[in-house]
């Protein structure tokens, strides 16, 4: 999604058959306006939306996926095929370990391509004994980076030892520091710039682990490193996979995903302290949740397909639009007046404008041959990196 100005789209913008170059060196030397320099030009192209701008022509078309032009919001998905065997075999591990990928939705030329490959790794989703759930692959958006933190390996145990980070920016992967207890089912979640860890199991189930909460701030000058916080009260968020959301200073964590009843905590970013979740909130949770700039939460009712907003005065969900579409949301992303949902089993990303009086919804498919684990909402790559040229 283009900022505020432009719309994350599956119908996209206009698609022009580019022209051959006659004279490299005067394409090369063209000015961006006509009788202005560059660099003024840059002043005034930067605040037209990127939409308007690529539509127009080439050169303002290269310029939006220039490092000058403001990074616009793109979409990253986390992917696995939607071939997943789901008969048992003797030959487990050929049969059920499954690669991971991970592509970019540009919204302005409406294409997908994938990032740059990752270190080799795979991960359990399918499991003989389990084969109406998908094990979970939990990603999470820290700042303007994508972190992979938790899954789960052919013999059930936590996969992932280091958070595995994309940054958009220098177009490559790194890892992260070594989590102290590795583990999955675990609420993991991003608040003021940084990452958190919470309850979850290791390779063996500890009250200790069930309880641990751990947090990794990517911008401390001493070198990153996890720090241990206040502890929950007991480990009743080990029992699955969730997302923990920050807004206003807060992380908020439930231990349930979907529309069963549950229990709910908040963590004080300041305080370093854990507290009950109020009633009406943790009654009214129902679904995947997501804020917007860490100010606005916002709730999909799964069962429903109610998205909802919370107010935090009147401890209450209030119901800003409904649609069948939304029906069995399964993850949601939420940046610059968009939320993308994750539907259907993972065959349709659902986009909402928030910002839209009333709000607009449009469905994104994922590229053919996969299922969406996850979303996330980054800025876009440059063109050179992204693999999305036109």
């Amino acid at each position: 999604m283009a900022r505020k100005s432009s719309k994350l789209s599956y119908h996209g913008s206009p698609h022009h058959n580019q022209d051959k170059d006659h004279d490299q060196n005067n394409n090369n030397q063209q000015q961006l306006i006509p009788g202005l320099p560059d660099h003024i030009s840059h002043l005034i192209l930067s605040k037209i939306p990127p939409l308007k701008l690529y539509s127009i022509c080439h050169p303002w078309r290269n310029f939006i996926y220039s490092l000058i032009f403001p990074p616009f919001y793109s979409l990253y998905a986390v992917l696995t095929p939607d071939n997943l065997i789901t008969n048992s075999s003797s030959n487990f591990h050929q049969q059920f370990l499954t690669p991971i990928s991970f592509f970019i939705f540009d919204p302005i030329s409406s294409r997908w391509a994938p990032l740059p490959p990752p270190p080799p790794f795979s991960l359990l989703v399918r499991y003989p004994s389990f084969i109406s759930r998908d094990l979970p692959v939990q990603s999470v958006t820290v700042g303007d980076k994508l972190a992979v933190v938790a899954g789960t390996t052919q013999h059930l145990a936590p996969a992932v030892p280091k958070p595995l980070v994309f940054d958009p920016i220098t177009h490559g992967w790194d890892y992260g520091p070594r989590v102290p207890v590795p583990r999955r089912w675990c609420a993991t979640g991003s608040s003021s710039g940084s990452l958190y860890i919470a309850s979850g199991v290791g390779s063996h189930f500890s009250s200790t682990t069930a309880r641990s909460v751990e947090r990794w701030d990517p911008s401390k000058p001493n070198g990153p490193k996890w720090e241990k916080l206040t502890p929950l009260k007991d480990g009743r968020f080990s029992r699955e996979a969730s997302e923990a959301v920050g807004l206003r200073g807060q992380l908020y964590l439930v231990n349930v995903k979907g529309n069963a009843a549950k229990q709910g905590a908040v963590y004080s970013l300041k305080k370093n302290t854990w507290k009950d979740m109020k009633e009406g909130m943790v009654a009214g949770w129902r679904g995947p949740a997501a804020s917007m700039a860490e100010e606005v939460m916002y709730m999909v009712d799964e069962s429903k397909g109610t998205l909802k907003m919370y107010n935090e005065e009147k401890d209450e969900w209030v119901n800003v639009m409904e649609s069948d579409k939304l029906r069995g949301a399964q993850q949601m992303a939420a940046r610059g007046g968009r939320l993308c949902v994750v539907c259907n089993g993972g065959s349709e990303i659902v986009v909402v404008d928030v910002v839209a009086t009333p709000p607009r919804l449009w469905a994104v498919e994922p590229p053919k041959g996969f299922n969406v684990a996850a979303v996330h909402i980054l800025p876009r790559m440059s063109r050179v990196h992204s693999g999305l040229n036109t």
